[in-house]
């Protein structure tokens, strides 16, 4: 099963990544967790580029184009012979936070940003979407908390988000394979109902829904 993680920065995704990780890992599942940019030597070093704060001229297209380059190859090298061994992946983002970054985001063509999706992920498409949500007022203030410095992606603006995370929304109206779930609940209240999800999903499959 291939499982992904999406959210705005600050949501508290990769935390809800590892808990599930460890949970499938307990429960004795062959578990892989990724991240997306990264995951392998290519993707890391394109990682390190889309992330640079001194990079601030990139421009969209560049910018739409890395992160499927580095999609591609983490997909070809990592996620498919995975999944082929019958182990679970957990992958910390995918392409929907390039529609939600990019497309809504940025203002690219949303029909060119799915063509290129399909291309990089090779049609792979994941099981469940877990969509941790919230508010753009939410992100600054655990930023403040966390005394953050911003990478180049967190310095995009409030305007940004909030257009990414309509574009979250509205992915999450047209895909029955994601799960919102409001950030703003406890982690272990997020937890709960990540694994809820998971446990229905499983049932699903055993039933051959």
């Amino acid at each position: 099963m291939f499982i992904t993680f999406e959210g705005l920065d600050f949501s508290g995704k990769s935390t809800q990544v590892g808990l599930l990780a460890d949970a499938l890992s307990r429960s004795g599942a062959k578990t892989l967790v990724l991240r997306d940019p990264g995951g392998t030597a290519i993707g890391e070093r394109i990682r390190a580029v889309l992330l640079d704060r001194e990079l601030l001229d990139m421009s969209d297209f560049t910018e739409l184009f890395l992160f499927s380059a580095s999609r591609s190859q983490l997909v070809q090298e990592i996620i498919k012979p995975a999944l082929h061994a019958g182990t679970i992946v957990v992958c910390d983002r995918f392409y929907d936070s390039t529609t939600a970054y990019q497309g809504w985001g940025r203002g690219l063509s949303l029909e060119a940003i799915k063509s290129i999706n399909r291309v990089a992920a090779d049609g792979l498409l994941p099981a469940i979407t877990y969509f941790i949500d919230i508010p753009v007022s939410e992100i600054e203030l655990r930023m403040k908390r966390q005394k953050a410095g911003a990478d180049r992606m967190e310095m995009s603006g409030r305007a940004f988000y909030e257009r990414a995370r309509e574009g979250f929304l509205q992915l999450a109206k047209e895909e029955p394979r994601f799960e919102v779930i409001d950030g703003r609940m406890s982690i272990e209240e997020i937890r709960q109902k990540v694994w809820n999800r998971f446990e229905r999903e499983m049932a699903n499959q055993r039933k051959g829904v």
